[in-house]
């Protein structure tokens, strides 16, 4: 079940490999998550002596959260992967100059996920290529429904 989705990312790069990483949250970000107060929009991975953050993705704290705990919505989150996973990524996004993205949170096993992705930029021709392609499909339903939903007249 997909929690938040970064849809940008799939216009905005080409995806090349995906993987699923677990997420270091707080308390209160688990109960604002299942609340829906979570955004990914502009969100990246970085990796920093090893290891893997998620930085960007916002999780909005509840106004219920307790007086004791001091919410940041922007906090930076650790991504838990496999050693041997995370430095495959790291000779990837080293040599070959690609971007680790998020591309949606989601639930397994009752644990929030997170799967990113590992892109290269498109460049702006492909961008609006991939704005035509959407076009077409879009008008291409347009005609298709025009033409089946008006009566023949034989």
């Amino acid at each position: 079940m997909s929690i938040a989705e970064n849809r940008r990312a799939r216009f905005e790069y080409h995806i090349e490999e995906q993987y699923e990483a677990g997420i270091v949250l707080e308390g209160w970000e688990v109960k604002a998550i299942r609340a829906g107060q979570v955004q990914l929009p502009d969100g990246y991975v970085v990796i920093r002596e090893g290891e893997l953050f998620l930085i960007g993705c916002r999780i909005n704290p509840l106004r219920t959260a307790s007086t004791h705990v001091n919410p940041l919505a922007d906090r930076t989150k650790k991504l838990l992967m496999s050693r041997a996973d995370i430095r495959r990524l790291i000779g990837k996004v080293e040599q070959r100059g690609f971007t680790l993205i998020p591309l949606d949170l989601h639930y397994k096993n009752g644990r929030v996920k997170a799967q990113i992705a590992l892109a290269k930029g498109k460049a702006q021709h492909d961008k609006r290529e991939t704005e035509k392609k959407r076009d077409w499909e879009r008008e291409k339903g347009r005609l298709m429904r025009h033409t089946v939903s008006s009566p023949s007249k034989d």
